[in-house]
């Protein structure tokens, strides 16, 4: 076969020019492909109970901990887009979120609910949807201890805040150090709601009371509901209990009211979600005088950014945030950090990363339990 050279020419000029340009293309399209996704936002759930302050905070912080992020160029030059889900404080509303969250909106995770209740029933969804879930409240030991029976598939799920277990120790040390040594407290009464959270520390509360030298005298679980703690308060000063100690985390305003208006004869102390709340004075009218509670409201230099943290929440609020505002700003910026250092989205990548946090963050020091510990 004989070709006309200009022909043939033109043949290979067009032929070459043609791939030159699809090679072109091709690259162009890589290049584009890469920058968008480094310039795609990180996208993180928030699921948080808007109705209750503890809930708000964790909307709150978790927006202002983005927005500082942002403002000082992103994860790795990518900026951080939340979006937030209010679950109205019910575990079904909940499950919908994160469903929606890992399905409609593609986060790589999801962050929030200070309610047990509610952790651990997105928990078994966040192993399903193989997508990292971290509770900023939630106390239940059950959350971890499932993920240090079946490691393998809860591994998604990560807890910073204390559990039940050590907020109990922390009550019995203080109940030792200050009301045993210093005002000779001898009995005790334990009161606590009826929740997820406060089963352990209840059975702790039982274990180290008595190891603090404080008789147990009585003790009731009451429905979360209660309006009427009367007839429970009979029950204390019928057994001449010298203190009150429990876990309240949602009708504390009515068991201290009434506490306060009746004038009873022993303290009330313990692990109060409520009255950690800056505004409690006011909401209970002066009811909280002589409450012994733990807080994680107060402005204390626990780290250098602890100070600034509350500083830029009320300017940016209005108010003092509750303990779930520093729990949730810090958990944030553990997640942005782990991003940063695994240089991925990857979600078993991230696992590794968030395993390795070595983080000082406006709580303190923070770091991960092993997968062989149940905490």
């Amino acid at each position: 076969m004989h070709f006309n050279r200009r022909c043939f020419m033109k043949s290979l000029f067009y032929r070459t020019y043609f791939s030159v340009t699809v090679l072109f293309l091709v690259l162009c399209s890589f290049v584009f492909a890469k920058i968008a996704l480094a310039t795609e936002p990180i996208k993180i759930g928030i699921i948080a109970e808007e109705g209750t302050l503890a809930g708000k905070a964790i909307a709150n912080s978790a927006q202002l901990a983005a927005d500082e992020i942002n403002a000082h160029g992103g994860i790795n030059g990518r900026p951080i887009k939340l979006f937030i889900y209010d679950d109205h404080v019910k575990a079904t509303d909940a499950v919908e979120d994160f469903q929606r969250a890992v399905y409609q909106h593609h986060v790589v995770a999801v962050v929030g609910s200070w309610v047990s209740e509610i952790a651990l029933a997105l928990e078994p969804w966040a192993a399903r949807l193989h997508t990292i879930y971290i509770t900023t409240g939630a106390a239940s030991p059950n959350i971890t201890e499932l993920v240090y029976k079946d490691y393998n598939q809860y591994k998604y799920v990560f807890m910073t805040w204390l559990n039940s277990y050590f907020l109990a120790e922390s009550s019995c040390d203080f109940a030792k150090d200050s009301l045993v040594k210093q005002y000779g407290i001898k009995t005790a009464y334990i009161l606590s709601e009826n929740a997820a959270w406060t089963k352990s520390l209840d059975y702790e509360y039982l274990k180290c009371l008595p190891q603090s030298g404080i008789k147990v005298v009585g003790h009731i679980r009451f429905a979360p509901n209660t309006k009427d703690f009367q007839p429970i308060f009979n029950s204390v000063v019928e057994k001449h209990a010298e203190m009150v100690i429990g876990g309240i985390a949602h009708s504390g305003m009515n068991a201290i009211v009434q506490w306060h208006q009746g004038k009873l004869p022993f303290l009330f102390t313990g692990v109060i979600s409520e009255a950690s709340s800056p505004g409690f004075w006011q909401e209970t009218g002066g009811a909280t005088e002589g409450i012994i509670t733990s807080a994680g409201t107060s402005m204390s230099p626990i780290t250098p950014k602890t100070i600034p943290f509350a500083k830029a929440y009320i300017k940016k609020f209005g108010s003092n945030p509750p303990y779930t505002g520093y729990v949730t700003y810090d958990t944030i910026n553990i997640l942005a950090n782990a991003i940063q250092r695994a240089k991925t989205t990857n979600t078993d990548a991230l696992i590794n990363a968030l395993e390795a946090t070595n983080y000082v963050g406006v709580m303190g020091h923070i770091e991960f339990y092993g997968k062989d510990s149940p905490f």
